[in-house]
């Protein structure tokens, strides 16, 4: 169990992220946190537009990840707004869980109102999903390289550590009783299989086949629980670098402008192309939920 909620240290700001991230108006926002006794956020917020998009890192990542799209976003009049989760980039914290995650889209709705879209990358892409199928208000939803649901850590860790299948099922039924306690199946809200997106909420679903660390089967479940969404698979980009690829962004951009009820489907399969300084993939740690 403590090994299953822990988090390496952060990773550091690229070189080529850091003006994007020294632009932003940084703001702290406190949330209960693993241990429920308060933690602090910061969050970053670019751009003055009408117009607000979320966007969310995964395990071991943090908001400068985003800093291509954050230029673009706010090249089109958007005011983008991110956050580094407990225990990553700036924020404090040793560990984490993904309704850290739903506490900071709480905090930032009160904020914003009802968001213009949310964009998820990897484990913050299962919790942009959990979110708004249970209400968070936004019109539109892109995941990149996201998990399908919170069982899947639980498959990672025990690959990671190879523990057997009995220790998995204690790991499972501990970790529910300890933090959602009363709850006798949580894994069933924390799931975006289970509990797909409202109706009417377009979703564009963008994940690299070859990615090592989330398989893009999981991809593959997330839309056949959301059979309208749009679909666009890579090739070659990997894991990290699919966020600062040329082809993702303009579909991300076309994705936010396009009218609801736009004809959805599989979009056509591009080159892997990515901007210079990119990070590459790194091994991701499996995460708790």
């Amino acid at each position: 169990m403590p090994l299953f909620a822990s988090v390496a240290k952060p990773r550091p700001v690229h070189d080529d992220d850091a003006a994007t991230m020294s632009q932003a108006r940084r703001r702290t926002v406190r949330i209960p946190g693993v241990d429920r006794r308060g933690v602090e956020v910061v969050t970053y917020e670019w751009g003055r537009g009408p117009r607000t998009v979320v966007l969310s890192h995964g395990w071991l990542g943090r908001a400068s990840q985003f800093s291509r799209l954050v230029r673009e976003l706010v090249a089109e009049q958007y005011r983008v707004v991110a956050f580094d989760g407990p225990a990553h980039g700036e924020s404090g914290g040793r560990q984490m869980y993904l309704v850290d995650w739903l506490d900071v889209y709480a905090d930032l709705q009160q904020r914003h109102g009802a968001f213009e879209a949310m964009i998820g990358h990897s484990f913050g892409g299962l919790a942009t999903l959990v979110a708004v199928a249970g209400g968070t208000d936004a019109a539109r939803v892109v995941t990149i390289s996201s998990l399908a649901d919170a069982d899947e850590l639980l498959r990672q860790f025990q690959r990671m550590v190879g523990y057997s299948d009995a220790v998995t099922v204690r790991l499972r039924e501990r970790f529910a009783a300890r933090y959602f306690p009363g709850d006798p199946d949580p894994f069933a809200w924390l799931s975006a299989v289970r509990r797909p997106l409202p109706a009417g909420v377009p979703l564009l679903i963008t994940h690299d086949e070859r990615d090592r660390f989330v398989p893009f089967g999981e991809s593959v479940r997330i839309r056949s629980a959301n059979p309208d969404a749009t679909f666009l698979p890579t090739t070659g980009l990997g894991h990290n670098r699919i966020l600062g690829a040329d082809v993702v962004l303009d579909a991300v951009l076309e994705h936010l402008e396009s009218p609801v009820g736009a004809p959805a489907g599989v979009l056509e399969r591009p080159a892997a192309t990515v901007e210079p300084g990119i990070p590459v993939d790194q091994p991701a740690t499996p995460v708790p939920v």
